[in-house]
């Protein structure tokens, strides 16, 4: 079933899709370049999640070039019905991008990632441990980055698109 995207809607998808302006409102400057209003665009974002056209709108941080040289994955073994508890511990910290839950395997029974950015390796493992010590979780191991590989997300709607 083809999905039905007017003109407009295909020009905001464009602009999100970018990196997004650093400025205070950054909506509202895309919407100035939309000639719309920051309020129709913020609408329109939200009726198009709404509608399942748009899956989400998502951040890359360059963790290197923000500061954060040590980059620590924790992975952890949490019971399912804690899940939810321990994540927003997790995401409570300010040095911590994003948590998520994936499924465990017979030789891989972690369930639960943070990623961490510090400025040192003590500093990665302190928040972990801190982590633990407030959840009570104590299974988990860290898994370091070794470089920062190219980031990109999926482009619709290109100029170079001709549909």
């Amino acid at each position: 079933m083809a999905v039905e995207i007017d003109e407009l809607d295909k020009a905001i998808i464009r602009e999100v899709q970018a990196e997004l302006p650093l400025v205070e409102r950054p909506y509202l400057e895309i919407a100035q370049r939309l000639e719309i209003s920051e309020e129709e665009l913020l609408d329109r974002l939200r009726k198009l999640k709404q509608e399942g056209k748009l899956r989400r709108l998502g951040v890359i941080l360059y963790h290197r070039q923000a500061g954060y040289e040590f980059n620590g994955m924790g992975a952890w073994i949490v019971p399912a019905e804690k899940i939810e508890e321990v994540g927003a511990v997790m995401a409570s910290y300010q040095k911590i991008s994003h948590v998520y839950e994936r499924p465990t395997y017979p030789d891989w029974p972690y369930n639960l990632f943070s990623m961490v950015h510090g400025q040192s390796q003590a500093e990665v493992e302190g928040i972990l441990e801190e982590i633990s010590q407030k959840t009570g979780i104590k299974d988990y191991r860290v898994l370091y980055s070794t470089e920062e590989l190219k980031k990109v997300s999926m482009k619709y709607f290109c100029e170079e698109d001709s549909n």
